[in-house]
């Protein structure tokens, strides 16, 4: 077996269209004219029988749904799904993890920092059925059934906004990236779906990348400015812009022998159109916007 990657939703938190937006964008997906996006999730296996989640969106139910190899079976409430690897405590990552309240057996990885956001989430999730929850930053990393090994790399310090007294915490790894490897074939998976700033820790994981799925959120810095209302801006949410000077586009320009694929993208974001110059651009770098339900094999 190889690695499989479906990518179960490419959204930004909100999705496409976002439910309380009329920019361009929004009313040209709910028009038809593009296509629309659940918010970002994937979902990866190394046997095609044990199946892990990365994130857990709002819309995990609809995106299970539409997957035939989540569905459950073969016996009534048998599942192919084996837990969730966390990359942070935001809302549109983690907020799925109640679709899945019930399931026996669940193994929830996260780092220390998450883990302690989600305490009340988990006490609650925990009545309906005991998980196990670990430490993603464990040293040496983690083996999940289907002969995967990973490790988790820090990309960002952003706090979610539901945590209390946010500008006193303790600066720690709030968001990880995950480097995925399968143990008999070599292939690696990096996903890093938020990135806060480019790092030498995210060109080592994309040196030895098959495929990097990263960050798309905003295409450029002054993009919420730009299409939504004056003042709006990237800089505090935690998202490195793809383009700039200091953005994520030049940078993967470094790894052409890695497969580059933008995930996450905001609503405001041109990428969402094929017929952009913005889409364009990304093509001449080497880098995808791929839809919802695509599958990847490493």
């Amino acid at each position: 077996m190889v690695v499989k990657v479906v990518l179960l939703g490419t959204a930004a938190g909100g999705g496409f269209p976002q439910w309380n937006c009329a920019c361009a964008l929004c009313a040209a997906a709910r028009d038809g004219r593009l296509p629309s996006r659940t918010q970002e999730c994937a979902a990866v296996t190394g046997n095609g029988r044990d199946w892990w989640l990365l994130n857990a969106s709002p819309d995990l139910r609809t995106q299970l749904a539409a997957t035939r190899a989540l569905w459950p079976g073969p016996g009534p409430r048998d599942t192919p799904l084996r837990g969730v690897l966390l990359t942070d405590a935001e809302a549109d990552h983690v907020t799925g993890l109640a679709e899945l309240r019930g399931a026996p057996d669940l193994k929830i990885y996260a780092a220390p920092p998450v883990r302690a956001a989600l305490a009340p989430a988990r006490a609650a999730l925990d009545r309906y059925a005991p998980w196990e929850w670990a430490d993603s930053l464990a040293a040496g990393g983690f083996v999940l059934a289907g002969g995967l090994v990973v490790t988790a790399h820090q990309t960002g310090v952003k706090v979610p906004k539901f945590v209390p007294d946010r500008t006193s915490t303790t600066p720690g790894p709030w968001v990880t990236a995950y480097r995925v490897e399968d143990l008999a074939t070599g292939g690696v998976l990096v996903y890093a779906p938020c990135v806060g700033a480019w790092s030498p820790v995210l060109d080592g994981l994309c040196a030895e990348a098959d495929c990097v799925l990263l960050d798309g959120t905003f295409f450029a810095a002054d993009e919420m400015g730009t299409a939504v209302r004056s003042g709006a801006g990237q800089a505090a949410m935690g998202h490195l812009p793809v383009t700039g000077p200091r953005g994520s586009l030049a940078a993967l320009a470094r790894h052409p022998g890695a497969r580059r694929i933008y995930t996450h993208l905001n609503n405001t974001n041109p990428l969402l159109d094929p017929a952009s110059p913005a889409r364009a651009r990304v093509a001449e770098y080497g880098a995808e916007i791929l839809p919802d339900g695509a599958e990847l094999v490493l």
